[in-house]
């Protein structure tokens, strides 16, 4: 009856995709469609007559008729081993391969057959073992791995692996659906940022070093790669993005580069040259600086061409304790001669050490000139000291001297006028007539001027004493240099001898200073009385003035007596009086006093002068007060 509907039949077969094989309810194969002989490897005629067992692996084959028995009882539709096991058949070459085969009950005049529905699992299982291995390595990674949704706005997470959790210290809820910038927290203005976006604008892959952060602040450098993931249009649908925790690699290779700082920026010399060899490895910029030569010549070197060692054998005889372990650390005396020529002592500390498998020697040389100068230098200091010694006690008995010569020169400076007062003091009692009046008058002026004279001098020694103690208050003013050389020139008028003549300055009415207007006339003054008194009688005092952008130049010259040159350099040394100036009335402190003052407000007083011809002084000040 099964063959009489044959043709019906094999159409039906034919348009069904998957392999399917007939059989009656005594298992025996009855029919199979050509995807069934693609699948099994079979003729169709090598099958049909045949047991189903023969595309069942022999191993199953007792199962298979208990479970095939009770699906003829049940006569029910369904998928075999779905809940208890995997079901697998066998190909002609005796292949196994794992199938998913459904059974469909159903009778052809009242004879019952079973209609089975054969699907090859084998690349499925593949692929879901690829699948499972690679989800297994997503999790079992030490790395940390996100896969992001690009289609998605923001780009959020939508997985991650348990390495991430870990790493970061996140929880699920605060990784899933958000953006990786969260990991930096606050920390966006990194240029690795800028150059991430632009490979994600892109839709490119990209390694970038970024500073990261852990929920609980702790800062890690991650090295991420991302890699997009593309559809079959070429439109990025996911990111993959891999985090490597490189903090320690980053912390060494800073150590690293600040061990390399070191070594590169020390003063001293540091050498790295190779244990068997000698050849030099290694010297830092303070030995190239020092001994002239590059590190492209030294590599070529060995120690032996910078100190006095003949040869390598009378080296070796040297630094060998080294190498036989003998000691840890060798100290050499030597010196050391540089690429001009010119040698220096040295001190070398060297070690035996290690670069990777390789034996080194490394060398800190110690330049010990001045260790080997020091002998020397203190005997030089010695000398040095004592000669400052002298000098000091030389200074201290010229002191002493001077302060001799000024209780003398004090004591005769007071008694002087002192006794001319006296003296005209007792005569003008004797004058008591009306007709004497001219004589009264006489020693009336000897008194004044005396009084005057001595009143100068205690003002001179105030302004020493301020002027020391460092008190003295200048008042700055705008004034005219005409007011202050006619207030010289008048009082100086009173003093002058007899034929003695004033030159006053030219073309000064619009010249101003602005200045202390009391000390420019104390310093002026103070050189034209000089000039006055030193200057003989029937001779000219030029005064001159001369105003530049800056300066004001005064000059006064005379023709003196002049200061002796042996007694020029300490002219303004107060209290010091020239040789030929003895004989005269003074303290030896105005040009002392003048100078201090003049110095005060920026300015200069120097002099030139001749023996018995004469003497130039000059005030150089600024035109304007600092």
């Amino acid at each position: 009856m099964f063959k009489q509907d044959q043709e019906i039949f094999n159409i039906l077969l034919e348009t069904i995709s998957q392999s399917v094989v007939i059989v009656d309810n005594h298992q025996i194969i009855m029919e199979i469609n050509k995807s069934a002989e693609k699948l099994f490897g079979y003729h169709k005629n090598e099958l049909i007559g045949k047991p189903l067992n023969t595309l069942i692996p022999k191993e199953y084959h007792t199962n298979h008729s208990a479970h095939f028995k009770g699906f003829i009882k049940e006569e029910k539709r369904r998928e075999m081993g779905k809940q208890t096991m995997d079901i697998f058949g066998v190909k002609k070459n005796e292949i196994t391969f794992p199938a998913k085969i459904e059974l469909n009950p159903f009778s052809i005049y009242n004879k019952p057959y079973t209609m089975a529905l054969i699907n090859d699992l084998s690349e499925k299982k593949k692929i879901k073992k690829r699948l499972m291995l690679k989800n297994k390595a997503l999790k079992s990674a030490s790395n940390g791995i996100v896969i992001t949704d690009a289609l998605k706005p923001d780009n959020p997470i939508i997985y991650f692996n348990p390495a991430f959790q870990k790493l970061t210290g996140y929880t699920k809820e605060e990784i899933l659906h958000k953006n990786c910038r969260f990991l930096q927290k606050d920390d966006r203005q990194q240029g690795a940022i800028n150059k991430l976006k632009n490979a994600i604008k892109k839709g490119e892959s990209c390694q970038v070093t970024l500073r990261n952060y852990k929920k609980d602040g702790t800062l890690f450098w991650n090295d991420l790669h991302i890699t997009p993931i593309k559809n079959k249009k070429g439109i990025v649908t996911n990111y993959i993005g891999i985090l490597n925790d490189i903090t320690d690699k980053k912390n060494t290779e800073e150590e690293r580069n600040h061990l390399a700082k070191i070594f590169d920026e020390s003063v001293n010399e540091i050498h790295v040259f190779d244990a068997k060899t000698l050849k030099f490895i290694n010297v830092n910029y303070g030995a190239q600086k020092t001994l002239g030569y590059t590190l492209d010549e030294f590599i070529n070197m060995t120690p032996i061409d910078i100190t006095p060692y003949n040869d390598e054998i009378e080296l070796r005889e040297t630094i060998d304790v080294l190498q036989n372990k003998n000691i840890e650390k060798l100290e050499i005396e030597t010196v050391h001669y540089r690429k001009d020529g010119t040698h220096y002592p040295v001190k070398t500390h060297l070690q035996l050490s290690k670069l990777g498998e390789r034996d080194v020697y490394v060398a800190i040389i110690l330049d010990i000139t001045e260790q080997k100068n020091y002998t020397k230098k203190l005997e030089e200091t010695v000398a040095k000291r004592t000669e400052e010694l002298n000098a000091a006690l030389a200074a201290e008995k010229n002191l002493n001297e001077l302060k001799t010569k000024f209780l003398s020169l004090v004591s005769h400076e007071f008694k002087t006028p002192l006794s001319g007062i006296l003296t005209s003091t007792m005569l003008l009692s004797k004058y008591q007539l009306e007709g004497q009046q001219d004589k009264r008058d006489k020693h009336i002026k000897t008194i004044t001027d005396e009084v005057i004279y001595l009143n100068n001098i205690l003002t001179d020694f105030l302004s020493v004493e301020r002027l020391d103690k460092g008190s003295y208050n200048y008042k700055f003013n705008t004034f005219k240099v005409s007011k202050v050389v006619n207030e010289v020139v008048y009082n100086a008028n009173m003093l002058l001898k007899e034929g003695q003549h004033i030159n006053y300055p030219d073309n000064i009415d619009e010249l101003s200073l602005h200045q202390d207007e009391k000390i420019i006339e104390l310093a002026l003054s103070n050189l034209v009385n000089n000039a006055i008194k030193y200057s003989e009688e029937n001779t000219v005092i030029d005064i001159d003035v001369v105003q530049t952008k800056e300066t004001t130049i005064f000059k006064v010259k005379d023709q003196g007596i002049g200061i002796p040159l042996k007694d020029q350099k300490n002219i303004f040394n107060r209290y010091f009086r020239a040789e030929n100036a003895l004989l005269s009335q003074g303290t030896g402190i105005g040009l002392n006093i003048a100078k201090d003052h003049i110095n005060n407000l920026k300015g200069e007083i120097y002099f030139e002068s001749t023996e018995n011809k004469g003497s130039v002084f000059t005030i150089e000040i600024p035109n304007t007060a600092e």
